[in-house]
Protein backbone atom coordinates (compact mmCIF):
# COMPACT_ATOMS: atom_id res chain seq x y z
CA UNK A 1 0.00 0.00 0.00
CA UNK A 2 1.54 3.62 -1.18
CA UNK A 3 1.92 6.13 1.58
CA UNK A 4 -0.58 8.88 1.54
CA UNK A 5 1.47 11.85 2.63
CA UNK A 6 5.35 12.61 3.54
CA UNK A 7 4.27 13.30 7.74
CA UNK A 8 3.43 9.23 7.33
CA UNK A 9 6.43 8.39 5.29
CA UNK A 10 8.29 9.49 7.98
CA UNK A 11 6.04 8.24 11.39
CA UNK A 12 7.21 4.79 9.09
CA UNK A 13 10.82 5.58 8.95
CA UNK A 14 10.57 5.97 12.95
CA UNK A 15 8.67 3.33 13.53
CA UNK A 16 11.26 1.04 11.48
CA UNK A 17 14.44 2.54 13.50
CA UNK A 18 12.26 1.39 16.58
CA UNK A 19 11.60 -1.66 15.40
CA UNK A 20 8.18 -1.42 15.54
CA UNK A 21 7.68 -2.61 11.92
CA UNK A 22 10.02 -4.68 9.51
CA UNK A 23 12.28 -3.06 7.59
CA UNK A 24 11.16 -5.05 4.74
CA UNK A 25 7.36 -3.43 5.27
CA UNK A 26 8.70 0.29 5.16
CA UNK A 27 11.07 -0.53 1.66
CA UNK A 28 7.43 -2.42 0.02
CA UNK A 29 5.24 0.78 0.63
CA UNK A 30 7.91 2.82 -0.13
CA UNK A 31 8.55 1.10 -3.50
CA UNK A 32 5.12 0.89 -3.97
CA UNK A 33 4.66 4.70 -3.62
CA UNK A 34 7.59 5.17 -5.99
CA UNK A 35 8.91 9.04 -7.01
CA UNK A 36 5.40 10.50 -6.83
CA UNK A 37 5.26 14.10 -4.84
CA UNK A 38 3.01 13.36 -1.74
CA UNK A 39 1.37 16.18 0.28
CA UNK A 40 2.89 17.12 3.32
CA UNK A 41 -0.53 15.65 5.40
CA UNK A 42 -3.31 13.66 4.20
CA UNK A 43 -6.77 15.36 3.62
CA UNK A 44 -9.12 14.21 6.42
CA UNK A 45 -11.80 11.84 5.16
CA UNK A 46 -15.71 12.95 6.65
CA UNK A 47 -17.30 10.73 8.59
CA UNK A 48 -19.25 7.86 7.29
CA UNK A 49 -21.96 9.31 9.54
CA UNK A 50 -21.98 12.98 8.40
CA UNK A 51 -21.57 11.35 4.38
CA UNK A 52 -24.82 8.92 5.07
CA UNK A 53 -26.74 12.29 7.08
CA UNK A 54 -26.02 14.58 3.79
CA UNK A 55 -27.54 11.45 1.07
CA UNK A 56 -30.79 11.45 3.40
CA UNK A 57 -31.08 15.18 3.61
CA UNK A 58 -30.78 15.26 -0.67
CA UNK A 59 -33.40 12.40 -0.81
CA UNK A 60 -35.79 14.19 1.35
CA UNK A 61 -35.20 17.72 -0.74
CA UNK A 62 -35.33 15.65 -4.17
CA UNK A 63 -38.59 13.41 -3.29
CA UNK A 64 -41.82 14.47 -4.90
CA UNK A 65 -44.38 15.13 -2.33
CA UNK A 66 -47.08 12.07 -1.44
CA UNK A 67 -50.38 12.57 -3.56
CA UNK A 68 -51.99 12.03 0.24
CA UNK A 69 -50.35 15.43 1.77
CA UNK A 70 -51.15 17.14 -2.09
CA UNK A 71 -54.99 16.49 -1.53
CA UNK A 72 -54.83 17.59 1.89
CA UNK A 73 -53.46 21.02 0.53
CA UNK A 74 -56.03 21.28 -2.14
CA UNK A 75 -58.63 20.68 0.19
CA UNK A 76 -57.38 23.31 2.38
CA UNK A 77 -56.77 26.04 -0.35
CA UNK A 78 -60.33 24.88 -1.31
CA UNK A 79 -62.14 25.53 2.26
CA UNK A 80 -60.11 29.26 2.37
CA UNK A 81 -61.41 30.36 -0.74
CA UNK A 82 -65.04 29.40 0.17
CA UNK A 83 -64.17 31.58 3.91
CA UNK A 84 -63.30 33.98 1.59
CA UNK A 85 -66.23 34.29 -1.15
CA UNK A 86 -68.65 33.66 2.57
CA UNK A 87 -67.08 36.91 3.91
CA UNK A 88 -67.26 38.99 0.79
CA UNK A 89 -71.22 38.89 0.31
Amino acid sequence: MPFKSQAQRRKFAEMMVKGEISPETFEEWNRETGSRKLPERAAKQRSTKKRAAKKRATRRTTRRPKTRAKARTTTRTKRRRATKKSVRR
